[in-house]
């Protein structure tokens, strides 16, 4: 009767050491990660999130802000592992200054809109922002946010750039501008293609898709960051979001890809 008790105790504990160590090994292999990802992204950064913990029990700790307050951050010691660009200056700036593992490399290209939630007809967009129509006109800050810098090349493009100044409301970044049209502090904003993804039938969005024949292409660049460099769980997710399966909700989310 001892025998078989101290037989049965004995299985407890080996198999408490073992999920022990399963668990131990579990937390080594699947090492969270703290991301730094540009404005933009945050309507399918969520969705991007759930499908990488799906599929490999890792989770994110994902901070968004415009790309160029994030770049301070990180030169300044911030520890992130991963930076997701709105741009390929930014991380290219990042790689020369010795805070990146790799030279970045393009994961999607942007789509810039016109966007309102008011029916104004945006048929000849550059005409209607001069109009006693609009007074107020959302832009990111071109300085930090590659989203500005693009909307106001497209309105130097059409040559209004000059007139439509006074009427420039600009945000630090392009969830801020998101806000100002969503909210109507402004009356149209430029912005980034998957903010209608975003609010599908939550607000009526009116937009029109900006040629992208007007601005330098936004290409978006990825790199693993030096604080990265020596984690698994980093790679992991940079070969993920090269992937098919993050290529697909990037897709969905009005993003070009390759």
């Amino acid at each position: 009767m001892q025998s078989e008790q101290y037989n049965t105790n004995s299985k407890k504990v080996i198999f408490f050491l073992f999920a022990l160590l399963f668990t131990a090994g579990l937390s080594v292999n699947a090492q969270n990660i703290r991301v730094a990802a540009a404005a933009n992204l945050q309507p399918v950064m969520e969705v991007l999130q759930k499908n990488f913990k799906q599929k490999t029990g890792i989770s994110i700790d994902a901070v968004i802000g415009s790309s160029g307050k994030l770049v301070a951050q990180i030169s300044n010691g911030a520890p992130f592992d991963v930076f997701l660009s709105a741009d390929m200056s930014f991380p290219e700036t990042l790689f020369k200054n010795g805070f990146a593992k790799e030279k970045p490399v393009v994961y999607v290209s942007g789509s810039l809109i016109i966007c309102s939630t008011q029916n104004i007809g945006f048929e000849n967009w550059e005409r209607l922002l001069l109009s006693a129509r609009v007074k107020k006109i959302a832009v990111a800050n071109p300085a930090i946010a590659p989203y500005g810098k693009a909307a106001e090349q497209s309105l130097q493009d059409k040559g209004i750039l000059d007139d439509a100044k006074p009427k420039i409301v600009y945000g630090e970044s392009i969830s801020q501008v998101n806000t100002y049209i969503t909210t109507g502090v402004a009356d149209v904003g430029f912005t980034t293609q998957s903010l209608v993804k975003e609010l599908g039938n939550k607000t009526t969005l009116y937009y029109k898709v900006i040629d992208p024949k007007t601005y330098e292409p936004i290409q978006q660049g990825i790199v693993i960051l030096k604080h990265g460099a020596d984690n698994p769980s980093a790679d992991k997710f940079y070969r993920y979001i090269l992937s098919p399966a993050a290529k697909s909700i990037f897709k969905a989310y009005g993003y070009r890809v390759q």
